[in-house]
């Protein structure tokens, strides 16, 4: 290739806001959970990190948002940078005001506080002013207006749809850069997750929001997304564009439920692990 052709490819790629680079995730000193795990996000990108439950999607989560301390965690090797600086030292709190905060898995709203109350928790670090924060708020209002309606009502007393919408709109309210989704899809009826992921898209599109978002859903999350990684037992197996994820025929079969021709029992596919071509 020239160099002009290489110069065009250069300006064309998308610049990459998250690094993760090889890293290594072990639990109270002893439990290797993630292993050599590297993976990109790019400026104004939709990423999956998709896998089944225990893969180490959350794990990689905290590691990125400096949340597995409290879980004792930590990443031994590797690094994460953001924007290209090393991010490893840095508190949550710190990393949220660079623009990186994570939606944790199971929602965590705080029950005892209204709707409204709960969106602005997510505030709590900005210093750009009351117009600015109300304005974000109606911001979020207007994406998903069921928290509108529901704005008086203790969480608690919400469904679980509407706290999944209060904890994304609480993460939007602290003007982030990038959000860390975990399994947004968890626990919701069908039509609620489709909601929810066309507010991801919607997002994305006009509001310049980058998402990472971790997911066992793979089939929504591969409609939505515009790259994969699959991990599984805390390696990246896979990875690819989500179009292509979707017609390979390994993803198909051992993910998304289809395969060509008939129906195999539980038992033939207990060895599927052995014939996956990307383990071969």
């Amino acid at each position: 290739m020239n160099n002009a052709a290489t110069q065009t490819v250069a300006q064309e790629a998308p610049e990459a806001l998250l690094e993760v680079n090889n890293i290594e995730v072990i639990y109270n000193h002893v439990i290797l959970v993630l292993k050599g795990v590297s993976l990109s996000v790019p400026k104004g990108g939709i990423t999956a990190l998709l896998g089944g439950n225990g893969a180490g999607k959350t794990t990689t989560l905290k590691a990125i948002s400096n949340l597995l301390h409290s879980e004792r965690g930590e990443v031994t090797k590797g690094s994460v940078l953001y924007r290209g600086e090393l991010v490893a030292d840095l508190s949550p709190e710190a990393l949220v005001k660079k623009g990186v905060i994570q939606v944790m898995e199971g929602r965590h709203c705080f029950e005892h506080l209204t709707i409204e109350e709960n969106l602005l928790t997510g505030a709590y670090t900005r210093r750009d002013g009351k117009a600015a924060i109300q304005r974000d708020l109606e911001m979020v209002y207007t994406y998903f207006p069921r928290l509108k309606e529901r704005y008086k009502s203790l969480a608690g007393y919400t469904s679980g749809g509407e706290q999944q919408m209060c904890a994304i709109g609480r993460a939007l309210l602290a003007n982030p850069e990038t959000i860390l989704l975990d399994e947004p899809s968890m626990g919701l009826a069908p039509q609620l997750v489709e909601e929810i992921f066309e507010n991801v898209k919607r997002l994305n599109e006009q509001e310049g929001v980058s998402f990472l978002l971790a997911e066992q859903n793979t089939n929504i999350a591969l409609r939505y997304a515009h790259y994969g990684y699959i991990l599984e037992s805390g390696r990246v197996v896979m990875d690819g564009a989500a179009a292509e994820l979707r017609d390979n025929a390994d993803v198909k079969e051992f993910y998304l439920g289809m395969s060509e021709g008939s129906k195999r029992s539980f038992r033939d596919g207990k060895n599927y692990k052995r014939r996956k071509r990307w383990l071969s």
